[in-house]
């Protein structure tokens, strides 16, 4: 179902693939408008119990392409490096595909959110926490196929 990296040499291990998701701070969201277009996003995002969570507005273009059409492809791209005199570029990256669904608001997958990109105490992050989970969505993805790539 899912096509096999052309260059195999480049290829990061299942190890190293899942550190740079679980590390990286910015993934680009790929989905499907109803218009046929394909719509990619960036957004902050946490990598959880195996699983991609996000938060996000109840409404919007991502949530309503995600409602239509659950299937999505996620990159992440990291330690970027433009080798200029060697025409090359030096970096690690993963995409993978899996299904997005809405889910509940969770305590606990903001609370990952906020450990991630945040220094704020647990109280705060609980005030923030308590006064936003009800006009915020989380959307999980789980993940079907993912791969990773380094450019030496």
């Amino acid at each position: 179902m899912f096509k096999k990296m052309r260059r195999m040499d480049k290829a990061l291990s299942k190890k190293e693939t899942l550190e740079l998701l679980d590390k990286a701070g910015v993934g680009i969201l790929g989905t499907m408008s109803d218009n046929g277009y394909p719509y990619t996003i960036a957004l902050n995002y946490v990598y959880y119990q195996n699983k991609v969570y996000f938060h996000c507005a109840k409404e919007g273009h991502k949530i309503n392409n995600i409602k239509a059409y659950e299937k999505v492809s996620f990159t992440v791209c990291e330690d970027v490096e433009i080798v200029g005199q060697e025409l090359n570029t030096k970096y690690k990256s993963l995409i993978l595909f899996g299904k997005a669904k809405v889910i509940k608001p969770s305590h606990e997958i903001l609370w990952e959110l906020i450990k991630k990109y945040s220094t704020i105490d647990f109280e705060q992050a609980n005030k923030m926490i308590d006064k936003e989970i009800n006009d915020t969505a989380i959307v999980e993805i789980t993940i079907d196929h993912i791969t990773g790539k380094r450019g030496r």
